[in-house]
């Protein structure tokens, strides 16, 4: 797919278009070129270490989503990314490297400069372990014994003999 193609899916998906779309285009196209095809179900895993604009555009065009449970985010404050394929058994972390950008740039500068890169010169890369995250889990949702609110079972703590929710649980022990 070409680069103004992913940028178009990414920006429609993000709602405007900026250099950390730009950033996770790359991160994405990288992923594609190198056997990590779009991800209908949980074919593919992205473990990202930053919640900035980039991993937008990895949902968008890898098919890496929260809701499927193969997008996981590690709060770190990194453009870290790991790609991991089920179908190959195979990963790859991109590093953004730190003298990519010029900060006197503008935004649109910094757009034009990253897309015309290539995803080698914007990015450390390099072939990790096969080590992806489990399986997403389906799990029974049942109710809080203090707000009556459905809650995923496995999140549901027991405090003096009650099930309650992570929210009630915290409120209760105040």
């Amino acid at each position: 797919m070409e680069i103004r193609e992913l940028m178009k899916k990414a920006t429609i998906f993000h709602g405007h278009i900026c250099p950390g779309i730009a950033i996770g285009v790359l991160v994405a196209k990288y992923a594609i070129e190198h056997g990590f095809e779009h991800s209908p179900d949980e074919e593919l895993v992205a473990v990202v270490e930053t919640d900035n604009c980039s991993v937008d555009a990895l949902q968008a065009i890898l098919g890496t989503t929260y809701g499927k449970g193969n997008f996981i985010h590690k709060d770190y404050g990194k453009s870290n990314y790991k790609i991991y394929s089920r179908k190959n058994q195979k990963g790859i972390r991109l590093s953004l490297k730190k003298t990519i950008l010029d900060k006197k740039l503008s935004r649109d500068e910094k757009i034009q400069k990253l897309l015309s890169m290539k995803p080698e010169d914007v990015f450390d890369i390099r072939n990790i372990d096969y080590d992806p995250p489990g399986m997403a889990q389906i799990e029974e949702s049942v109710p809080c014994s203090i707000c009556g609110e459905l809650t995923m079972d496995s999140r549901m703590m027991n405090y003096q003999g009650k099930i309650m929710c992570i929210p009630c649980y915290k409120e209760f022990k105040e």
